[in-house]
């Protein structure tokens, strides 16, 4: 108390003097998991660094990961890093683990390059029995274990330490690529692991299954795409689903209650994305969220939160798990254990954790149904009423920004167009998708504070598209160069090889100038950022395609290896920007939201990110496109960049005001984190860049109070 008391006394004086506060050591803290702990809410109990002392916060130290593509700017890092007993797990621009000393950044080791196949990865899952403690580790196929200690591959663990994840996944038809890019979840001694698969008409299954922690042997698998007599068997046609059809993958991540037991899924879109004439009916358990008992793989409750989806509308990121604070039957406030679940639309489902009651009206609502010949869109979609929504939800003539460049141009086009609410099925005519094909919410995820608050980022950019007819071919069909482009790259590079604006899907024009022919077969083979590896085509296809992206192309055919029955492909993931490159609709074009999940209504909205440029013609901050979560601190801070300006920000959770700001080496497209070693809370982030047409980075940058 006597202590107490001086130390009070010493702050007084320091008030009185002008002088700012000292700094009080915490305790030792780590980040367990990605996005902060099982409940996958980004927040720490952590409170060393307030909205007084924020803007005193300095680099502490800088860690370069290697693997940076700095010549295409090719190369992204997604990873929330972990930390655990003042070790620091990360990857690498080039796709490696690495441990470092979380107080230093001091490299303790790291993998070698390995045959990944271009993964970007969001990070590694610890483990430990008290003895032993493993990293978990997806690069390309593999699934690998290795040594906490040495990062050396646990032999015992599958074939040599690693398991392939394709096997199990196979259906007739399928292609080779499966990765686990996001970290996967701990129950006890199993590892439950969910996969990104393609998106085509050749993707593998997308089942979620759990292996032994030790031996990587399988344990339980889920069945996404249910076989004959199991629940949602009969909701796919022709039967059996399995046999035709692929994903409804869990890609996203996803939520443990470990009292419970209950691992929260989010799954998503069955393949092909955007049409489904050959997957009639609701189509479970595609675009679910999934309660299973986790010790089994039983599935405990659902909820399909888009039916029949033909819009890529599946869920983007984990669930967050909390408490909120509803009126019970009796009338009196209830305290209930729930799960939240953004979505690219802009919703947030929110259900009984136990049960799957939603906890806010969910209205069945009937929706257009004229889609393309063959198609069969499903005649009503599952609208919440609550909680409040995070982005607006129509993009119209009227809703073009007040300084876009061929204004009266752009308003024909929008005229013409398919638009104006949700859940219009895409035909030949030009379909425009508000918010875009990818959100709305992104796979960074939202925060929740222990009030119920939910944080979450968000874009707002029009995107558009239309369906096309293609050729399809059986296996053993002849096709040219030209026809191999347009059944299998045409629909993310475009027809005219353009690509599209933010560079996810780059410009294949003058290619020769940029890449070498073994370059490119490289690429072909094993995919690279979001391309997936195209192994399953023949070498003859391989060239072909080649000499067509060389023009050198003969008129002699090749024989396709692969059926292609899917009669239609879009033209594009095209987001909306004017010929000055900014977006075309009213800003903000970027945001962060605050909603109370409690009485489920917006607290605040800001823009996320900025044009400087525009910025200094007096136009207000008009938020960017972004990529990557939040963290938010006991002391009411939110900690996000995602922003393509490159900045690193931290906000008043009570008010959305901006607090304190830097400049990144390169764009945070990933989720920071924050831990605490030798009484010094730090707040750490991976600055990969290279999404968004920015410059890719390899620096993970720690910050902390002088």
């Amino acid at each position: 108390m006597k202590r107490l008391l001086l130390w009070l006394f010493a702050v007084g004086l320091l008030l009185n003097a002008g002088m700012k506060l000292p700094i009080l050591p915490v305790p030792d803290t780590d980040w367990l998991e990605y996005n902060g702990n099982g409940a996958r809410n980004h927040y720490s109990a952590l409170a060393q660094i307030t909205p007084d002392n924020v803007q005193h916060l300095r680099v502490a130290w800088t860690y370069e990961s290697g693997g940076a593509d700095t010549v295409q700017n090719r190369t992204q890092m997604q990873c929330n890093p972990i930390v655990v007993g003042g070790i620091l797990y990360g990857v690498s621009a080039g796709t490696q683990a690495f441990a470092l000393d979380a107080a230093t950044g001091r490299e303790i080791w790291k993998t070698a390059l390995t045959d990944n196949g271009g993964t970007t990865s969001r990070g590694v899952t610890y483990w430990t029995d008290g003895r032993t403690a493993q990293i978990f580790f997806g690069a390309g196929k593999w699934l690998y274990a290795l040594d906490a200690q040495t990062g050396r591959p646990i032999a015992s663990f599958g074939e040599q330490g690693r398991i392939n994840l394709r096997t199990g996944l196979e259906r007739p038809g399928a292609d080779e690529y499966v990765v686990s890019n996001t970290p996967n979840t701990i129950y006890k001694n199993l590892l439950i692991v969910g996969a990104r698969v393609a998106e085509s008409e050749t993707a593998l299954l997308g089942d979620v299954r759990a292996f032994d922690t030790r031996t990587g042997k399988l344990v339980w698998t889920f069945r996404t795409i249910p076989q004959a007599g199991e629940t949602g068997y009969d909701t796919w046609s022709p039967r059996p689903g399995r046999q035709h059809v692929g994903g409804a993958n869990a890609w996203a991540g996803m939520a443990i209650d470990r009292e419970r037991g209950i691992v929260y899924i989010p799954t998503g879109s069955a393949a092909y994305d955007f049409y489904g004439g050959n997957r009639q009916g609701s189509n479970l358990f595609a675009n679910c969220l999934l309660a299973l008992d986790a010790q089994t793989g039983k599935r405990l409750w659902h909820f399909q939160l888009v039916h029949h989806d033909i819009w890529d509308r599946d869920p983007p990121a984990p669930p967050n798990l909390l408490t909120v604070t509803h009126k019970g039957p009796d009338g009196k406030p209830k305290r209930i254990d729930a799960v939240a679940q953004i979505t690219k639309q802009g919703y947030i489902f929110v259900f009984d954790r136990v049960t799957g009651k939603p906890l806010f009206p969910i209205d069945e609502r009937p929706v257009p149904t004229d889609g393309v010949a063959g198609e069969q869109p499903f005649s009503t979609q599952p609208i919440p009423l609550g909680p409040d929504y995070f982005t607006r939800q129509a993009f119209t003539e009227k809703d073009l920004n007040s300084f876009v460049a061929n204004r009266d141009s752009l308003a024909g086009v929008i005229r013409q167009a398919r638009t104006g609410r949700a859940y219009l099925p895409i035909t030949q005519t030009l379909t425009i998708f508000y918010p875009g094909t990818d959100g709305g919410g992104q796979w960074g995820g939202a925060a929740v504070d222990p009030d119920g608050v939910l944080y979450v980022p968000a874009k707002e950019i029009p995107v558009y598209t239309s369906l096309e007819k293609r050729r399809t071919a059986s296996a053993g069909t002849a096709l040219t160069g030209t026809q191999l482009y347009n059944l299998r790259c045409a629909a993310c590079h475009g027809t005219d090889r353009r690509g599209n604006h933010d560079g996810s899907y780059p410009s294949l024009v003058a290619i020769d100038k940029r890449l070498s022919v073994d370059q490119v077969r490289q690429i072909l083979q094993k995919g690279r950022s979001m391309m997936p590896s195209f192994a399953h085509l023949s070498a003859a296809e391989h060239k072909a395609l080649i000499d067509f992206l060389f023009q050198k192309e003969s008129a002699q055919a090749v024989v396709s290896s692969q059926a292609t029955t899917v009669p239609y492909q879009h033209t594009g993931y095209n987001r909306w920007y004017d010929a000055n490159g900014y977006p075309v609709s009213t800003p903000p074009w970027g945001t962060l939201t605050a909603v109370d999940l409690n009485s489920g209504k917006r607290r605040w909205q800001v823009p996320l990110g900025e044009y400087p440029e525009l910025t200094a013609r007096g136009i207000p901050p008009t938020g960017t496109d972004n990529y990557g979560g939040p963290l938010v601190t006991a002391s009411r801070l939110l900690f996000i960049a995602a922003s393509r300006d490159e900045q690193f920000r931290a906000f008043d959770t009570q008010t959305g005001k901006v607090l304190w700001q830097t400049s990144l080496p390169a764009a945070g497209y990933a989720s920071p984190s924050t831990y605490a070693i030798g009484g010094r809370q730090y707040v750490v982030l991976a600055c990969g860049g290279g999404k968004l047409k920015t410059k890719s980075g390899d620096k993970y940058v720690a910050f902390a109070l002088p």
